[in-house]
């Protein structure tokens, strides 16, 4: 009961803080591009990612990516949706926390339907590091049940911005054996 009223209070003092985002940081994005998982066997295609600020401090974000296994014909999609809470931590960097549900879909494989589905949970650090230049760092958590287990990750992303609306972004997440990573545009407003 503790647990639950502590939980409810801080929930309802988070519209009242007193922040919004670091200088030079958006939460309004769209971006596409390559994407790649290097594991047992690896994988590559495309995927696209998407943000969009609705308070100061809060974000909705999702992603699809859509990868092939090297030498076969199984490809998958990766879906996840979410939402951030960012709190400014400096003028140039936020504090970032982020729960998503998660989706993996395989299809048929072996005449057995493969589509693990969870959450995540991450926090990390999100900054302006330059006018021309932002990254972030995150430490997560995510669980797709107890058929397919659990795994803490960790994510690193920067991204190189040509103007105040374009740029080039990079991401990648080390969870367990595999590393997943994505390059491409994002246009920022």
């Amino acid at each position: 009961m503790k647990h639950s009223l502590l939980a409810l209070t801080l929930a309802a003092a988070l519209p009242f803080a007193a922040a919004h985002a670091a200088e030079g940081v958006s939460y309004n994005y769209v971006e596409g591009g390559y994407s790649a998982t290097n594991q047992d066997a690896d994988a590559d295609g495309f995927g696209a990612n998407a943000s969009v600020a609705f308070h100061p401090n809060f974000h909705a974000f999702g992603g699809y990516h859509n990868q092939e296994i090297d030498d076969s014909s199984i490809d998958f999609d990766q879906w996840r949706v979410g939402i951030g809470y960012n709190h400014e931590i400096s003028p140039r960097a936020d504090l970032v926390t982020r729960i998503a549900y998660e989706k993996y879909d395989f299809g048929r494989i072996g005449g057995q339907r493969l589509d693990p589905d969870g959450y995540s949970a991450e926090v990390g650090v999100r900054g302006a590091l330059t006018t021309h230049l932002e990254g972030y760092a995150m430490a997560g958590y995510e669980d797709y049940g107890s058929d397919y287990g659990d795994d803490f990750y960790g994510r690193l992303g920067a991204q190189v911005k040509f103007t105040p609306n374009w740029g080039v972004s990079g991401d990648v997440k080390f969870a367990g054996g595999d590393t997943q990573w994505f390059v491409g545009p994002r246009f920022t407003w």
